[in-house]
């Protein structure tokens, strides 16, 4: 079992380098089934979603060649058979975005229920609806999802709320549907238009990604493309959480500043001074310690409910007390209890959580409980005083590229242990 060991208590400064999005990219490789041929994906973030992603195309067929460290091309000529198994699903959510891709491509596909972040129910009525619409009927048998249809029609979709699972398989589904799918109320997060790019870079015809309607014009044939996943807003976005909660003056590269701008704005709020470059943000101290602020997370171009739980973290140890209010996903709160663990002093009340700052937090041992509740935890680790030690690092390697030397390279303190499971087993 791997370990995260951190002892905080100090600034962190520097620079560090963002990656590729990983909400993109899990979308993106899916996406590559329609090509039906080689595609090269540049600024690939080095994360293990991408990497059971990867197991997924070589399972059905198809071929995945690293070019270097970030680049990769993708073959998907020879899948022939549209199945995903459970064993290949279980470890990541974005698997269940073969169902769009496969559908579009074969008319038919069957994907296993998906793993990932357990933080609440998430439905897949929407992604029904829409591929319903498109004329696939849909089953649901020991736990494989089963979308079949003899030919896909255009269609006029509304969906009941704003999803960004659906907004994007049902994109990929319709990609190659004859006619014109028009879709509202859907997603308008940055990595929905990435993907909308990457389908047009492809032959598709996909306008208004971005805003509250997409209109997807059916193309014949989609071909090969070379496309560069845009940075990660949440990467980015954690990292300048931790440049001001632990009081540091941190330069993040290689980001999109506007997709960061609900981050800024709270960050500023809080205190902490932000400076806006062309592709990049700096993070530092303001003249005061950080104080309370009122966060309600909402969809794009709200504040992401992604940056909730690093958010709590650095006000943990803010002036006064902070309402945060989760407005997408039901139960995103388990995590405080690791927090109070610190001496972090939170109270929860269903989708809200008062967070009365404490002077200082102190190390302790915690888990991560899923990816951005593990990314809180690393942040309170290096904000608290002694040794923190994480466990379940496997949640935040799936979202994190090589967060442990992009930490060191800021001044954290910071190591990976490996200790053996039966040592593990006589610990508890």
């Amino acid at each position: 079992m791997e370990k995260l060991v951190i002892h905080g208590g100090h600034p962190l400064n520097g620079e560090v380098e963002i990656s590729g999005a990983k909400n993109a990219i899990v979308a993106i490789i899916p996406a590559t089934v329609l090509a039906q041929s080689k595609c090269i994906i540049e600024n690939v973030p080095g994360i293990s979603d991408v990497g059971h992603l990867f197991e997924i195309i070589r399972y059905l067929g198809g071929t995945v060649k690293t070019i270097n460290k970030t680049t990769v091309e993708i073959d998907t000529t020879n899948i022939v058979d549209p199945v995903v198994p459970y064993e290949l699903t279980m470890k990541t959510r974005g698997s269940y975005y073969f169902l769009g891709s496969l559908l579009g491509r074969f008319s038919k596909a069957s994907v296993s229920m998906p793993g990932g972040c357990n933080f609440g129910v998430r439905p897949i009525d929407q992604h029904i609806k829409g591929f319903e619409a498109l004329g696939a009927k849909v089953t649901i048998d020991s736990g494989m999802i089963n979308a079949q249809a003899d030919n896909l029609t255009a269609s006029h979709i509304y969906f009941d709320v704003v999803s960004v699972g659906a907004t994007v398989n049902v994109m990929l589904a319709a990609a190659k549907t004859k006619g014109i799918t028009i879709m509202e109320n859907v997603a308008k997060e940055p990595h929905i238009v990435d993907l909308a790019n990457f389908l047009n870079s492809m032959g598709a015809d996909i306008r208004g990604a971005g805003t509250d309607v997409i209109k997807i014009h059916g193309v014949d044939i989609m071909h090969g493309t070379t496309y560069s996943i845009i940075p990660d807003q949440i990467e980015a976005g954690t990292y300048m959480a931790l440049a001001a909660a632990t009081g540091g003056d941190v330069l993040i590269k290689n980001v999109i500043p506007k997709h960061l701008e609900a981050i800024s704005d709270k960050l500023e709020a809080a205190g902490a001074v932000v400076e806006e470059y062309d592709d990049a943000v700096r993070v530092k101290k303001g003249a005061y310690p950080l104080k309370k602020i009122n966060i309600k997370t909402m969809p794009h171009p709200g504040f992401p409910t992604d940056m909730q739980p690093q958010m709590v973290a650095m006000l943990s140890c803010a002036d006064g007390a902070s309402i945060v209010t989760e407005g997408v996903w039901d139960n995103r709160f388990k995590y405080i209890e690791e927090l109070i663990r610190m001496g972090a002093s939170i109270q929860v009340d269903g989708k809200v959580a008062v967070v009365q700052g404490v002077k200082s937090l102190n190390g302790a041992p915690v888990r991560a409980l899923d990816l951005r509740a593990g990314a809180a935890m690393v942040i309170a680790g290096l904000m608290a005083d002694g040794e923190t030690v994480i466990e379940d690092i496997n949640h935040i390697v799936r979202g994190y590229d090589d967060i442990v030397n992009k930490l060191k390279g800021i001044g954290a303190d910071i190591k990976k242990i490996t200790v053996p499971d039966s040592a593990m087993a006589k610990a508890q």
